[in-house]
């Protein structure tokens, strides 16, 4: 419950906010319970430094296909679980931040509303036979599993149109790309926002030392640049190590 409680703690975020946070731990944790002791579980040791519960085991039965649990840390590793404070970096996050002077309620809300129309007269808005079930500005305000569902629907548009690309005020670049570029760079940007305008995030992200930071869900193989959210928060925290 730390990451509800946690969030409930912030003066900052609105009632719908922390309903997202709710809605995402009862998400991931329902089915889920705590390693039992007849239940045996590889015992790692970890830096006293760090607060234990990131690694604390769970019970693997009922758990979601796409979940990577705490206890699958590699030797110096740390999972970005959603379990507990960690997930605050998890682009499902409820942490709001402004960027290019528009709010948006998550980062999955900004990655996912890329690939939604911006005009009436963009290409997207008004291909033959295409519905769009949100607004670009309503997927912006959309956090955790709801911007991911967004997301899917609009790439079964995306198919249907035969189209790769997403936007961001006007541009278009691949969604997809094999190289790093507009897109990528984004994506670091509004992280790197989300990390200023939330202290407890900043604070959580700082916190990890020099743990190197893995996913809490499994990837595509080469998966883009922009998708590594583990790595681009890595480099935001060592620059924030270096000005401290």
């Amino acid at each position: 419950m730390y990451f509800v409680m946690r969030i409930l703690a912030t003066n900052r975020v609105t009632k719908h906010i922390v309903a997202g946070a709710a809605a995402l731990l009862v998400s991931v944790s329902t089915g889920c319970h705590p390693m039992t002791p007849t239940q045996s579980t590889p015992k790692q040791s970890h830096d006293s430094h760090y607060p234990s519960h990131w690694w604390t085991p769970v019970a693997k039965e009922s758990v979601p296909a796409w979940e990577i649990l705490p206890q699958e840390a590699g030797p110096g590793e740390v999972i970005l679980s959603k379990r507990n404070e960690l997930g605050l970096l998890s682009n499902f996050a409820p942490t709001p931040f402004t960027f290019h002077g528009k709010r948006y309620a998550s980062l999955e809300g900004f990655w996912q509303m890329m690939k939604y129309p911006e005009s009436a007269d963009d290409p997207r808005a008004v291909f033959p036979g295409v519905k769009w079930a949100y607004t670009r500005e309503q997927v912006a305000q959309l956090t955790s599993f709801a911007a991911k569902k967004a997301g899917d629907l609009a790439e079964q548009n995306m198919k249907t149109m035969g189209i790769t690309w997403v936007s961001f005020e006007s541009r278009r670049f691949e969604y997809k790309p094999a190289v790093p570029g507009e897109q990528y760079e984004l994506i670091v940007a509004a992280t790197w926002e989300k990390v200023r305008q939330n202290p407890e995030v900043k604070k959580a992200l700082l916190d990890t030392g020099d743990l190197i930071l893995k996913p809490d869900h499994h990837q595509e193989t080469n998966a883009p640049a922009a998708w590594r959210y583990y790595e681009i928060l890595t480099q935001i925290r060592t620059e924030l190590q270096k000005r401290n």
